[in-house]
């Protein structure tokens, strides 16, 4: 036997061994031929641009051609300087214009190239020269970042890179929200030494539209300083299934509160006018992406479509209708299809009578429309496909009937992908028209020099290290994430009201820096030690069967806690009298932990401090619930996913909050 298990060891062994030097050996072979890709582009690259000095002005000669185009001139108007731009532009130039990817950044602020094993996302990416110089993109998304100061650096390197392509069109670069605190390591690598808010579901809970406008104000500018232009938020859906893993992104399930917060949002980043200082918001994701059918995301390959049980679509336009009037200036549109509102079901980005018919004809949105990341490619990793594009009802299909379907359907550019040679063949087959093709690109440059990224491309590094992160903006979210904070529960003993609590008692905590909690009290290690515990909990998720790679990151089901996790959070409740903090990023079932406990506290994003001055005084709580409590799954399941708020008999109704 002994001796059987020793073969079984050295065969397992050899067979991890294998495994380990095949990926070790992938690797290194994407990592040569990205370079050897890298040293290819630079045959592709231009001079470098020049300045122009007339009539006492100065202008970068972008096509390096000796002489001032009126796309170089700053006094032309910019669809003067757009026609002339787009008029010297070749097929495979304004194809490229159309796609936007993901791009990496070395941490010592050098323009990426290779993949790296510090960086999982880079396995994703595609070298920075290839994109630029091959597929002649000028729209890249970053989703990693750096120290502010070698993401300014990584900014001005790139720009300076972008100007050796023929035209120098410069990069726009865009980003998802990098200003909310999380513990999630994920959601950190996003945030670096940015200023941390709460979530989007927790500046609800505080329902303040200054407040929002002063966040988008300080974002914007943390943003403008690094040189990111557009914002691919906020989101505009409506958390109406409490199952929705994308709920903590949202302003709630009430579509008048969420409403008011995306208007003010969206000024905040844009301003009254876009311009130079602007940050353009990529609104998402139209029309709606909330009611998800048993709350199962539309990343997933196992998603079943958006429904509307309740009849409810128009609902979820409102807080759309809201962004429009604030001036909105791009849409992205979801994956999801909604099933039964349309002519054809097919995903909201292939779908014509929603992007044509009711975004572009019923509301005469004339600015850009962005599909979300991947619904074109799969994708892959060391060459091998590890999720599906996200192309739902259109999976059968090709990729060139996948684009063609969506340039059809009236979507300017393409998330996540870097396919131009697509576009550039559905022109040359004569599928599509090259007016169609001017259209998108005239709205995709008319942006860049409204901008003002034409004319100064560049930030100041020193600028950016003073502004990002500086001490009055993180004043304002540190006094953010206080606010946001829900007080559920606040129970008696002897008749005396729990909350606040005592400095200098005996606390024993969990899901806490003992550090900062030592501030408030005498940390001990053991609950029978304590007069009090406090104990920070999540709400519940799991990886959904059969939900591939992508349900790793994108968690859902059941809402509430079970089996021995659930078992030992009940014992310390029973043990010793205990204050319970949950962050929801959904909603949470926890009717015996509410009843159990002695306080209750949610939350949306906040650090261990501002939870502490709550609970000992130094700070009343004032959030009101943006969504409900759910008290059973039984009752999340009765719900309908497009009717907000109509769970029966819920724990802790929308708006519901306490105060000391």
């Amino acid at each position: 036997m002994k001796r059987t298990l020793k073969i079984l060891g050295y065969t397992l062994g050899s067979i991890i061994g294998f495994i380990i030097l095949l990926v070790v050996g992938v690797f290194f072979y994407l990592k040569i031929s990205a370079g050897n890709t890298a040293r290819k582009c630079k045959a592709l690259e231009y001079a470098e641009v020049k300045t122009l000095t007339i009539d006492g002005f100065t202008f970068r000669d972008l096509n390096k051609n000796g002489k001032l185009d009126v796309y170089e001139d700053a006094r032309e108007s910019v669809d003067d300087r757009v026609g002339d731009l787009l008029s010297q532009m070749t097929l495979e130039e304004k194809a490229g214009t159309m796609f936007i990817n993901m791009v990496g950044i070395n941490k010592d602020g050098s323009v990426n190239e290779k993949p790296s094993l510090r960086d999982p996302f880079s396995l994703l990416e595609e070298g920075t020269s290839k994109m630029l110089f091959m597929n002649h993109m000028n729209h890249l998304n970053i989703l990693t970042g750096t120290s502010k100061k070698a993401m300014a650096e990584w900014y001005n390197n790139l720009q300076k890179l972008e100007e050796r392509s023929r035209l120098g069109i410069p990069v726009t670069i865009a980003s998802d929200p990098r200003n909310h605190f999380s513990s999630n390591p994920l959601a950190s690598a996003l945030s670096g030494d940015m200023t941390q808010f709460p979530e989007p579901l927790g500046l609800a809970a505080i329902g303040d539209s200054l407040e929002v406008a002063e966040f988008g104000n300080i974002a914007r500018q943390e943003y403008l300083a690094l040189g990111i232009r557009v914002a691919l938020h906020p989101q505009a859906d409506l958390a109406t299934e409490p199952r929705w893993i994308r709920s903590n992104g949202t302003f709630g399930e009430d579509a008048i509160l969420a409403s008011k917060l995306v208007g003010a949002y969206i000024k905040g980043f844009q301003g009254d006018t876009l311009g130079p200082n602007s940050v353009v918001c990529m609104v998402k994701h139209f029309s709606g992406g909330g009611p998800q059918k048993e709350g199962i995301d539309s990343h997933l390959e196992i998603q079943k479509g958006q429904v509307y049980p309740g009849n409810n679509f128009d609902y979820h336009l409102l807080p759309f209708e809201a962004a429009f009037g604030a001036g909105a200036a791009e849409i992205m549109p979801y994956y999801g299809v909604p099933t039964g509102q349309t002519s054809e079901d097919v995903g909201f980005a292939f779908n014509k009578d929603i992007i044509t018919g009711l975004l572009r004809d019923t509301y005469h949105f004339d600015g850009i429309v962005c599909t979300d990341w991947g619904i074109v490619t799969d994708m892959n990793i060391f060459g091998r496909k590890v999720a599906a594009a996200r192309a739902w009802g259109m999976q059968n299909a090709t990729e060139e009937e996948r684009v063609l379907k969506i340039i059809n359907a009236g979507v300017d550019q393409f998330g996540g992908e870097s396919v131009p040679e697509i576009v550039v063949k559905l022109v040359e087959d004569g599928k599509v028209p090259m007016e169609r093709i001017d259209e998108s690109v005239s709205r995709l440059l008319k942006m860049k020099f409204r901008l003002g990224l034409f004319d100064r491309p560049f930030v100041d590094v020193e600028n950016a290290v003073k502004v990002v992160g500086n001490s009055t903006f993180k004043a304002a979210g540190n006094l953010a994430q206080r606010k946001s904070i829900v007080l559920l529960k606040n129970d008696t003993i002897d008749k005396k009201a729990v909350l606040p609590l005592k400095k200098g008692i005996n606390i024993y905590v969990e899901n806490m820096d003992t550090e900062k909690a030592a501030k408030f009290g005498t940390v001990v290690d053991k609950p029978e030690l304590a007069d009090i515990a406090i104990i920070r909990l999540q709400t519940p998720s799991e990886k959904l069967p059969d939900s591939g790679v992508l349900g790793m990151l994108m968690r859902g089901g059941d809402l509430g806690f079970k089996g021995e996790e659930k078992e030992e959070i009940l014992a310390l409740l029973a043990k010793v009298p205990t204050i319970v903090d949950i962050y929801l990023n959904r909603a949470a079932v926890i009717p015996e932990i509410s009843a159990a406990s002695k306080g209750l506290f949610a939350s949306f994003g906040a650090d261990d401090n501002a939870l502490l001055e709550i609970v000992f005084g130094d700070f009343n709580p004032r959030g009101k619930l943006p969504i409900e409590m759910p008290s059973s799954m039984d009752a999340v399941r009765k719900q309908k996913e497009d009717v907000p708020y109509d769970s029966e008999n819920p724990l802790y109704k929308f708006g519901y909050g306490l105060s000391y």
